[in-house]
């Protein structure tokens, strides 16, 4: 099985393709086995792709203790040393993007290029919507809540729910149990992971980030709003921004937005 000690951890990872190292780095709840397509994404296709789950989730270990944002960033830069990757671009999703934040700040030789998605710096550039907050409601009341977050057009007030598109077939995904219920410590790490999430803070450092720096994200985000995505990408000595027609979750919704992220870590844009 594909498990690396990492610090205390034992973290599942996966190698997809060839050609130039790229870490990607999740999202929120993010676990490997919910993406039966990974493999054979555009990214895969193009470099040789790092995967994992993050402490907490997924197959990686859950240690029952208080996480921090400065641990996710280690946690990546350790998974390299283990793999004798010494440098890499670095593809952050979501919460990956915060956690691809504090890497670029702590671990600065370790990254190439720097994409950071539908993410938040914190501070002064604004903080993503607060998934903490609703985290303890049942989960259908969850749903109603975030749903519109994720994508402005979704409107679960209408019978039937109108959904922006693909999340007529993502909504139902989402309100099934996780793929990890049956793990006794699978809530207790997807909660120590929001409250690391909830003190995300690197505006400041942003400053320090020099790394050529694609900052994307979808138009209907108010999970992540373009306003913050102006913020960081404006923070950022070397960065360019990019909207894509979708929600959170454009990287599904709009077919040109992984090539335009591969296109950057290529070299091949702006």
């Amino acid at each position: 099985m594909p498990f690396v000690r990492v610090r205390d951890l034992d973290v599942y990872h996966e190698v997809h393709g060839t050609g130039e190292r790229v870490l990607l780095i999740s999202g929120t709840g993010g676990d490997l086995r919910a993406n039966p397509r990974r493999g054979h994404g555009v990214l895969e296709r193009r470099f040789e792709v790092l995967m994992y789950d993050q402490r907490g989730l997924g197959q990686t270990s859950k240690p029952d203790r208080p996480y921090t944002m400065a641990d996710y960033a280690d946690d990546a830069a350790v998974l390299m040393d283990a793999l004798g990757w010494a440098r890499a671009h670095v593809v952050g999703i979501s919460f990956g993007g915060m956690v691809a934040q504090h890497l670029a700040v702590r671990h600065p030789e370790r990254v190439d290029r720097l994409v950071l998605a539908c993410t938040s710096s914190g501070g002064d550039g604004g903080a993503s919507f607060d998934l903490l907050s609703v985290a303890d409601l049942p989960r259908d009341e969850r749903l109603a809540i975030t749903l519109p977050i994720m994508d402005t057009r979704n409107d679960v007030s209408t019978d039937p729910p109108a959904y922006a598109p693909m999340f007529d077939v993502i909504a139902p995904f989402m309100a099934a149990p996780p793929l990890n219920a049956d793990d006794p410590d699978a809530a207790m790490g997807a909660r120590r992971q929001l409250e690391a999430r909830a003190g995300h803070d690197t505006w400041d450092a942003l400053v320090r980030i020099d790394h050529p720096t694609f900052v994307v994200g979808g138009r209907y985000d108010a999970q992540a709003p373009p306003a913050n995505l102006e913020r960081l990408a404006g923070r950022l000595p070397d960065a360019r921004l990019q909207l894509f027609d979708g929600g959170h979750l454009f990287l599904l919704q709009d077919a040109t937005a992984w090539h335009a992220v591969a296109d950057f870590l290529a070299g091949e844009a702006g």
